[in-house]
């Protein structure tokens, strides 16, 4: 079954964009234009991955982000921040609120398809994210 994107940005070229690379990839596409929108996208179908801009009308990603961390049913949805606020308190305040990966635009096409391959293994619990990770303890031996 293939997993399924939804892109949440206001800007038309970028949203063609990444759904052509999304589909090329394999992945079922549903795009949206506003904050709104992407809730109301979100409630009736959740996606596997959002990719979630911040600067949309009616709902910027940082609402929405919270909102859905918020609420446990969602807790499965992969949130990637793809946005132009790329300055470091953007992307810690991004990360603070729950999204999985923070990418800045202008993007590499190759970034975009890679972070979503890593948030979708992490997922399904292959790998644990960096942020995350559990670090051994002192004076532990490694396995």
């Amino acid at each position: 079954m293939a997993t399924s994107v939804l892109i949440a940005d206001d800007d038309p070229s970028i949203s063609r964009a990444l759904s052509f690379l999304m589909q090329r990839e394999g992945h079922e596409v549903r795009t949206v234009t506003d904050g709104e929108q992407a809730l109301a996208a979100i409630e009736m179908q959740p996606p596997d991955v959002v990719l979630l801009d911040i600067m949309m009308p009616k709902g910027n990603g940082y609402e929405i982000c919270r909102t859905l961390r918020a609420n446990p049913s969602y807790d499965g949805v992969r949130i990637v921040m793809l946005t132009a606020k790329g300055g470091e308190a953007d992307q810690r305040v991004g990360m603070a609120l729950g999204a999985d990966a923070y990418i800045s635009k202008p993007f590499a096409i190759g970034e975009v398809v890679s972070c979503v391959k890593d948030v979708l293994a992490r997922r399904r619990g292959r790998t644990a994210p960096p942020e995350r990770a559990r670090r051994p303890k002192a004076g532990a031996a490694n396995a």
